[in-house]
Protein backbone atom coordinates (compact mmCIF):
# COMPACT_ATOMS: atom_id res chain seq x y z
CA UNK A 1 0.00 0.00 0.00
CA UNK A 2 2.83 2.36 0.91
CA UNK A 3 4.55 1.63 -2.41
CA UNK A 4 1.37 2.40 -4.34
CA UNK A 5 1.00 5.69 -2.46
CA UNK A 6 4.58 6.64 -3.29
CA UNK A 7 4.04 5.83 -6.96
CA UNK A 8 0.87 7.95 -7.03
CA UNK A 9 2.73 10.80 -5.32
CA UNK A 10 5.57 10.56 -7.84
CA UNK A 11 3.15 10.62 -10.78
CA UNK A 12 1.27 13.56 -9.27
CA UNK A 13 4.45 15.56 -8.70
CA UNK A 14 5.66 15.03 -12.24
CA UNK A 15 2.34 15.36 -14.03
CA UNK A 16 2.59 19.13 -13.94
CA UNK A 17 6.28 19.18 -14.71
CA UNK A 18 7.48 20.22 -18.11
CA UNK A 19 10.82 20.27 -19.79
CA UNK A 20 11.94 23.50 -21.41
CA UNK A 21 14.95 24.61 -23.37
CA UNK A 22 17.45 26.88 -21.65
CA UNK A 23 19.38 28.88 -24.26
CA UNK A 24 22.57 30.50 -23.00
CA UNK A 25 24.61 33.27 -24.61
CA UNK A 26 28.26 33.67 -23.62
CA UNK A 27 31.30 35.86 -24.03
CA UNK A 28 33.76 34.03 -26.26
CA UNK A 29 36.66 36.41 -25.66
CA UNK A 30 37.39 35.28 -22.09
CA UNK A 31 37.70 31.50 -22.48
CA UNK A 32 36.83 28.60 -24.76
CA UNK A 33 33.24 29.02 -25.95
CA UNK A 34 31.31 28.30 -29.13
CA UNK A 35 28.84 31.09 -28.37
CA UNK A 36 25.33 29.66 -27.83
CA UNK A 37 24.38 26.58 -25.81
CA UNK A 38 21.00 24.86 -25.57
CA UNK A 39 20.13 22.71 -22.54
CA UNK A 40 17.20 20.55 -21.53
CA UNK A 41 15.78 21.94 -18.29
CA UNK A 42 13.39 20.00 -16.07
CA UNK A 43 11.11 22.42 -14.23
CA UNK A 44 10.43 19.95 -11.41
CA UNK A 45 13.99 18.89 -10.59
CA UNK A 46 16.24 21.53 -12.22
CA UNK A 47 18.13 18.73 -13.94
CA UNK A 48 19.89 19.93 -17.08
CA UNK A 49 21.44 18.25 -20.08
CA UNK A 50 23.31 19.82 -22.99
CA UNK A 51 21.32 19.39 -26.22
CA UNK A 52 23.11 21.50 -28.78
CA UNK A 53 25.84 24.05 -29.40
CA UNK A 54 25.99 26.67 -32.12
CA UNK A 55 28.75 26.97 -34.63
CA UNK A 56 31.12 29.70 -33.45
CA UNK A 57 29.45 33.09 -32.88
CA UNK A 58 31.54 35.98 -31.58
CA UNK A 59 30.36 37.25 -28.16
CA UNK A 60 26.61 36.54 -28.36
CA UNK A 61 26.09 38.41 -25.10
CA UNK A 62 22.33 38.85 -25.46
CA UNK A 63 19.67 36.98 -27.40
CA UNK A 64 15.95 36.77 -28.05
CA UNK A 65 13.61 34.11 -29.44
CA UNK A 66 10.99 34.96 -32.06
CA UNK A 67 7.35 34.73 -30.89
CA UNK A 68 6.81 31.55 -32.94
CA UNK A 69 9.92 29.94 -31.36
CA UNK A 70 11.44 29.22 -34.79
CA UNK A 71 14.30 31.73 -34.75
CA UNK A 72 16.92 33.07 -32.37
CA UNK A 73 18.46 36.51 -32.81
CA UNK A 74 21.67 37.41 -31.02
CA UNK A 75 24.05 40.33 -30.83
CA UNK A 76 27.76 39.99 -31.64
CA UNK A 77 29.45 42.33 -29.18
CA UNK A 78 32.69 43.04 -31.04
CA UNK A 79 33.60 46.72 -31.20
CA UNK A 80 33.58 48.21 -34.67
CA UNK A 81 32.91 44.75 -36.16
CA UNK A 82 29.74 44.22 -34.11
CA UNK A 83 26.73 42.59 -35.70
CA UNK A 84 23.45 40.76 -35.29
CA UNK A 85 23.08 37.07 -36.13
CA UNK A 86 19.82 35.44 -37.20
CA UNK A 87 19.57 31.68 -36.60
CA UNK A 88 16.99 29.05 -37.47
CA UNK A 89 16.02 27.27 -34.26
CA UNK A 90 14.65 23.73 -33.95
CA UNK A 91 13.53 23.53 -30.33
CA UNK A 92 12.94 19.76 -30.35
CA UNK A 93 16.62 18.95 -30.73
CA UNK A 94 17.95 22.41 -29.91
CA UNK A 95 19.74 22.77 -33.24
CA UNK A 96 20.78 26.26 -34.34
CA UNK A 97 21.61 27.10 -37.95
CA UNK A 98 22.97 30.51 -38.82
CA UNK A 99 21.06 32.35 -41.55
CA UNK A 100 23.29 35.41 -41.79
CA UNK A 101 24.94 38.29 -39.95
CA UNK A 102 23.95 41.94 -40.23
CA UNK A 103 25.87 45.08 -39.30
CA UNK A 104 24.48 46.29 -35.96
CA UNK A 105 25.10 49.93 -37.01
CA UNK A 106 26.72 50.67 -33.67
CA UNK A 107 29.57 49.38 -31.54
CA UNK A 108 29.06 46.73 -28.86
CA UNK A 109 25.37 45.83 -29.02
CA UNK A 110 24.36 44.50 -25.60
CA UNK A 111 20.58 43.99 -25.74
CA UNK A 112 18.13 42.71 -28.34
CA UNK A 113 14.35 42.27 -28.48
CA UNK A 114 11.99 40.92 -31.13
CA UNK A 115 8.35 40.61 -32.06
CA UNK A 116 6.49 39.41 -35.15
CA UNK A 117 7.66 42.38 -37.24
CA UNK A 118 10.99 43.72 -35.97
CA UNK A 119 14.24 43.06 -34.16
CA UNK A 120 15.50 46.04 -32.14
CA UNK A 121 19.05 46.37 -30.81
CA UNK A 122 20.71 48.58 -28.18
CA UNK A 123 24.28 49.47 -29.16
CA UNK A 124 26.13 50.31 -25.94
CA UNK A 125 29.37 51.94 -27.12
CA UNK A 126 27.76 53.30 -30.27
CA UNK A 127 24.97 55.01 -28.33
CA UNK A 128 22.43 54.03 -30.98
CA UNK A 129 19.30 51.93 -31.47
CA UNK A 130 19.03 49.82 -34.62
CA UNK A 131 15.68 48.59 -35.95
CA UNK A 132 15.64 45.62 -38.33
CA UNK A 133 12.64 44.21 -40.16
CA UNK A 134 12.01 40.46 -40.05
CA UNK A 135 11.40 38.61 -43.30
CA UNK A 136 9.01 35.65 -43.58
CA UNK A 137 11.92 33.20 -43.56
CA UNK A 138 13.30 34.61 -40.30
CA UNK A 139 16.10 36.56 -41.95
CA UNK A 140 16.59 40.27 -41.35
CA UNK A 141 16.73 43.27 -43.62
CA UNK A 142 19.50 45.80 -43.19
CA UNK A 143 18.66 48.28 -40.44
CA UNK A 144 15.52 50.21 -41.38
CA UNK A 145 16.12 52.91 -38.78
CA UNK A 146 19.05 54.13 -36.72
CA UNK A 147 18.29 56.27 -33.67
CA UNK A 148 21.22 58.25 -32.24
CA UNK A 149 21.33 59.58 -28.70
CA UNK A 150 23.44 62.54 -27.60
CA UNK A 151 24.71 63.99 -24.34
CA UNK A 152 26.63 62.82 -21.28
CA UNK A 153 26.43 62.89 -17.48
CA UNK A 154 28.66 63.45 -14.44
CA UNK A 155 30.75 60.24 -14.31
CA UNK A 156 33.65 61.09 -16.63
CA UNK A 157 34.79 57.47 -16.98
CA UNK A 158 31.45 55.81 -17.66
CA UNK A 159 29.21 58.64 -18.83
CA UNK A 160 31.34 60.50 -21.34
CA UNK A 161 28.72 59.87 -24.06
CA UNK A 162 25.48 57.93 -24.57
CA UNK A 163 25.59 54.22 -23.67
CA UNK A 164 22.31 52.49 -24.42
CA UNK A 165 22.18 49.40 -22.23
CA UNK A 166 18.69 48.08 -22.89
CA UNK A 167 15.63 48.34 -25.10
CA UNK A 168 12.28 46.99 -23.93
CA UNK A 169 8.71 46.88 -25.24
CA UNK A 170 5.92 48.17 -23.04
CA UNK A 171 3.47 45.36 -22.20
CA UNK A 172 0.97 46.57 -24.81
CA UNK A 173 3.75 46.94 -27.43
CA UNK A 174 2.80 50.59 -28.04
CA UNK A 175 6.18 51.86 -26.86
CA UNK A 176 9.85 50.96 -26.76
CA UNK A 177 11.84 52.05 -23.71
CA UNK A 178 15.59 52.72 -24.17
CA UNK A 179 17.77 52.79 -21.05
CA UNK A 180 20.75 55.11 -21.53
CA UNK A 181 23.41 54.61 -18.84
CA UNK A 182 25.63 57.31 -20.32
CA UNK A 183 23.13 60.15 -20.07
CA UNK A 184 21.15 59.03 -16.98
CA UNK A 185 17.98 59.03 -19.07
CA UNK A 186 15.21 56.66 -20.09
CA UNK A 187 13.83 57.40 -23.55
CA UNK A 188 10.28 56.35 -24.39
CA UNK A 189 9.54 55.90 -28.10
CA UNK A 190 6.23 55.40 -29.85
CA UNK A 191 6.48 52.08 -31.68
CA UNK A 192 4.97 52.25 -35.19
CA UNK A 193 5.25 48.73 -36.64
CA UNK A 194 3.70 49.60 -40.00
CA UNK A 195 6.00 52.52 -40.77
CA UNK A 196 8.85 52.01 -43.20
CA UNK A 197 11.47 54.30 -41.66
CA UNK A 198 10.04 56.17 -38.65
CA UNK A 199 9.36 53.05 -36.64
CA UNK A 200 10.48 54.65 -33.38
CA UNK A 201 9.36 58.22 -32.67
CA UNK A 202 10.32 59.93 -29.42
CA UNK A 203 7.44 60.41 -26.97
CA UNK A 204 9.06 61.29 -23.66
CA UNK A 205 12.31 61.31 -21.68
CA UNK A 206 12.70 60.37 -18.01
CA UNK A 207 15.68 62.00 -16.29
CA UNK A 208 17.10 59.80 -13.53
CA UNK A 209 19.44 60.73 -10.68
CA UNK A 210 22.76 62.15 -11.94
CA UNK A 211 25.51 59.53 -11.90
CA UNK A 212 23.17 56.62 -11.17
CA UNK A 213 23.68 54.97 -14.57
CA UNK A 214 20.37 53.25 -15.39
CA UNK A 215 21.05 49.78 -16.80
CA UNK A 216 18.01 47.48 -16.96
CA UNK A 217 14.27 47.66 -16.35
CA UNK A 218 11.37 45.25 -15.94
CA UNK A 219 7.61 45.65 -15.88
CA UNK A 220 5.51 44.00 -13.23
CA UNK A 221 3.29 41.42 -15.00
CA UNK A 222 0.27 43.63 -14.25
CA UNK A 223 1.78 46.23 -16.61
CA UNK A 224 1.16 49.27 -14.40
CA UNK A 225 4.53 49.48 -12.64
CA UNK A 226 8.09 49.24 -13.88
CA UNK A 227 11.37 48.96 -12.03
CA UNK A 228 14.72 50.43 -13.10
CA UNK A 229 18.04 49.08 -11.84
CA UNK A 230 20.92 51.56 -11.86
CA UNK A 231 24.38 50.13 -12.40
CA UNK A 232 26.66 52.85 -11.06
CA UNK A 233 25.10 53.37 -7.63
CA UNK A 234 23.23 50.03 -7.33
CA UNK A 235 19.92 51.79 -6.71
CA UNK A 236 16.44 50.71 -7.74
CA UNK A 237 13.62 53.06 -8.79
CA UNK A 238 9.95 52.10 -8.92
CA UNK A 239 7.70 53.90 -11.42
CA UNK A 240 3.97 53.78 -11.93
CA UNK A 241 2.88 53.50 -15.58
CA UNK A 242 -0.71 54.70 -15.81
CA UNK A 243 -2.32 56.14 -18.94
CA UNK A 244 1.09 55.98 -20.64
CA UNK A 245 2.69 58.30 -18.09
CA UNK A 246 5.63 57.38 -15.85
CA UNK A 247 5.83 58.61 -12.26
CA UNK A 248 8.54 57.65 -9.71
CA UNK A 249 7.00 56.29 -6.50
CA UNK A 250 9.84 54.59 -4.57
CA UNK A 251 13.64 54.60 -4.31
CA UNK A 252 15.62 51.68 -2.87
CA UNK A 253 19.20 50.45 -2.81
CA UNK A 254 20.84 47.04 -3.14
CA UNK A 255 24.31 48.45 -2.39
CA UNK A 256 26.55 46.82 0.20
CA UNK A 257 27.53 49.57 2.64
CA UNK A 258 30.91 48.09 3.66
CA UNK A 259 33.78 50.53 3.18
CA UNK A 260 35.65 49.89 -0.05
CA UNK A 261 33.02 47.52 -1.46
CA UNK A 262 32.38 48.17 -5.15
CA UNK A 263 28.71 47.84 -6.07
CA UNK A 264 27.40 47.38 -9.60
CA UNK A 265 23.74 46.72 -10.39
CA UNK A 266 23.46 43.72 -12.70
CA UNK A 267 20.02 42.44 -13.62
CA UNK A 268 16.49 42.07 -12.30
CA UNK A 269 13.60 39.68 -12.89
CA UNK A 270 10.01 39.33 -11.72
CA UNK A 271 8.25 36.06 -11.00
CA UNK A 272 5.40 35.41 -13.40
CA UNK A 273 2.85 35.81 -10.63
CA UNK A 274 4.22 39.32 -9.97
CA UNK A 275 4.78 38.68 -6.26
CA UNK A 276 8.59 38.80 -6.04
CA UNK A 277 11.45 40.68 -7.67
CA UNK A 278 15.05 39.39 -7.74
CA UNK A 279 17.93 41.83 -8.28
CA UNK A 280 21.67 41.13 -8.64
CA UNK A 281 24.61 43.24 -7.49
CA UNK A 282 27.99 42.62 -9.12
CA UNK A 283 31.34 44.29 -8.37
CA UNK A 284 32.70 43.05 -5.04
CA UNK A 285 29.21 42.28 -3.72
CA UNK A 286 28.06 39.27 -5.80
CA UNK A 287 24.64 39.22 -4.16
CA UNK A 288 21.00 38.75 -5.06
CA UNK A 289 18.37 40.79 -3.23
CA UNK A 290 14.77 39.63 -2.96
CA UNK A 291 11.84 42.02 -2.72
CA UNK A 292 8.14 41.34 -2.20
CA UNK A 293 5.89 43.36 -4.49
CA UNK A 294 2.56 44.79 -3.34
CA UNK A 295 -0.59 45.83 -5.18
CA UNK A 296 0.46 49.50 -5.03
CA UNK A 297 3.78 48.67 -6.75
CA UNK A 298 5.88 49.25 -3.65
CA UNK A 299 8.62 46.80 -2.68
CA UNK A 300 9.54 45.37 0.71
CA UNK A 301 12.95 43.84 1.39
CA UNK A 302 12.88 40.07 1.99
CA UNK A 303 16.51 39.00 2.10
CA UNK A 304 19.95 39.36 0.53
CA UNK A 305 22.26 36.42 -0.08
CA UNK A 306 25.44 35.53 -1.99
CA UNK A 307 24.96 34.35 -5.57
CA UNK A 308 27.65 31.68 -5.03
CA UNK A 309 29.66 32.97 -7.97
CA UNK A 310 31.49 35.98 -9.38
CA UNK A 311 29.93 38.74 -11.50
CA UNK A 312 26.21 37.78 -11.59
CA UNK A 313 25.42 39.43 -14.91
CA UNK A 314 22.10 37.80 -15.80
CA UNK A 315 19.21 36.30 -13.87
CA UNK A 316 16.39 34.11 -15.16
CA UNK A 317 13.42 32.30 -13.64
CA UNK A 318 12.07 29.07 -15.11
CA UNK A 319 8.55 29.21 -16.63
CA UNK A 320 7.04 27.41 -13.63
CA UNK A 321 8.53 29.93 -11.15
CA UNK A 322 10.27 27.06 -9.36
CA UNK A 323 13.92 28.01 -9.80
CA UNK A 324 16.10 31.10 -10.10
CA UNK A 325 19.16 30.77 -12.34
CA UNK A 326 22.06 33.23 -12.13
CA UNK A 327 24.76 33.39 -14.80
CA UNK A 328 28.21 34.41 -13.57
CA UNK A 329 30.45 36.08 -16.13
CA UNK A 330 33.72 35.62 -14.25
CA UNK A 331 33.34 32.33 -12.35
CA UNK A 332 32.05 30.62 -15.52
CA UNK A 333 28.95 28.97 -14.13
CA UNK A 334 25.19 29.13 -13.77
CA UNK A 335 24.00 28.65 -10.19
CA UNK A 336 20.51 27.21 -9.68
CA UNK A 337 18.45 28.22 -6.63
CA UNK A 338 15.16 26.68 -5.50
CA UNK A 339 12.37 29.20 -4.79
CA UNK A 340 9.95 29.15 -1.90
CA UNK A 341 6.82 30.39 -3.65
CA UNK A 342 5.29 31.67 -0.42
CA UNK A 343 8.21 33.64 1.01
CA UNK A 344 10.25 34.21 -2.17
CA UNK A 345 13.39 33.02 -0.38
CA UNK A 346 16.06 31.02 -2.18
CA UNK A 347 17.93 27.83 -1.33
CA UNK A 348 21.04 26.70 -3.19
CA UNK A 349 20.29 23.41 -4.99
CA UNK A 350 24.07 22.84 -5.39
CA UNK A 351 23.32 22.25 -9.09
CA UNK A 352 25.67 24.05 -11.46
CA UNK A 353 26.04 24.43 -15.21
CA UNK A 354 29.72 24.94 -15.98
CA UNK A 355 30.51 26.87 -19.14
CA UNK A 356 32.52 29.84 -20.32
CA UNK A 357 31.23 33.26 -19.26
CA UNK A 358 27.42 32.78 -19.35
CA UNK A 359 25.81 36.21 -19.62
CA UNK A 360 22.31 35.70 -21.07
CA UNK A 361 19.82 32.99 -20.11
CA UNK A 362 16.42 32.59 -21.78
CA UNK A 363 13.85 29.81 -21.56
CA UNK A 364 11.87 28.61 -24.57
CA UNK A 365 9.39 25.82 -25.16
CA UNK A 366 11.01 22.65 -26.44
CA UNK A 367 8.48 22.09 -29.22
Amino acid sequence: MKIIALVILFVFMHAGAQDYNLVVGTYTRACDSKGLYVYDFNSATAETKLKSTSEFINNPSYLTASPDNKYIYTVNENGEKSGVTALRYTPGNGKLKSLHDKDSRGEDPCYIISNEKHVIVANYTGGTISVFERNADGSLTDAKQLVKHSGRSINNERQEKPHIHMVQFSPDKKYVFAIDLGTDKIYIYHYNPNEENKILVLKDVIVTKAGSGPRHMVFNPNGIFFYVLHELDASLTVYSWIKDKAMPIQELSIAIKDEGCKNSGGDLRFTRDGKFLYVTNRGDANTVTIFKSHANGMLNFVEELPTMGEEPRNISIDPKDNFVLIGHQKSNDIVIFKRDKTTGKLTDTTKRIRLCSPVCLIFTNNK
